[in-house]
């Protein structure tokens, strides 16, 4: 199990670091509620239908939960709540949710734990492998051509 990546170079003209490379994550799938159902139903004893309501129920409960300016924290995930995107009002009487308020969002903190070095890791980082996507036929013609930095597997520190 490890966390793929793809090398990019950066390209762009008024970059400092235009002509080095990075490693991107790279998601090599998505994986949804019935197929996160399918794998806890093999770890457990409830049934995949049970599984599917109860992470149904927990959408809706923390949308209400979150619209009504509550923090949710799912012990062992980390913590949700809304935020807001403002435009700035000069004096604080002038302020008005309707023109000033522009938008909202989701905001996660993943959970913290401390080691026993002090150090701190976020809980689903924790133990995280990263690895060289494997080539294929289309990256194996687009290395030649580039002559791009070589992989390996590391576990790289998790605190960030």
């Amino acid at each position: 199990m490890a966390v793929f990546y793809k090398l990019h170079q950066e390209k762009r003209k008024e970059s400092k670091f235009k002509g080095q490379w990075y490693a991107r994550a790279v998601a090599t799938e998505t994986v949804n509620t019935m197929a996160l159902a399918d794998i806890m139903q093999q770890n457990c004893t409830l049934k995949r239908s049970d599984i599917v309501a109860v992470i149904a129920e927990l959408v809706d409960v923390m949308k209400q939960q979150l619209q009504d300016s509550k923090r949710i924290k799912l012990d062992g995930l980390g913590t949700f709540k809304i935020g807001l995107n403002t435009k700035p009002a000069a004096k604080a009487e002038d302020f008005n949710v309707t023109k000033n308020v522009v938008g909202t969002h989701v905001l996660f903190r993943p959970e913290v734990r401390v080691n026993k070095d002090k150090s701190r890791v976020k809980a689903l980082l924790h133990g995280c492998k990263v690895r060289e996507l494997p080539d294929n036929k289309v990256e194996k013609a687009r290395k030649k051509a580039s002559s791009g930095a070589g992989g390996g597997s590391v576990t790289p520190p998790s605190g960030h």
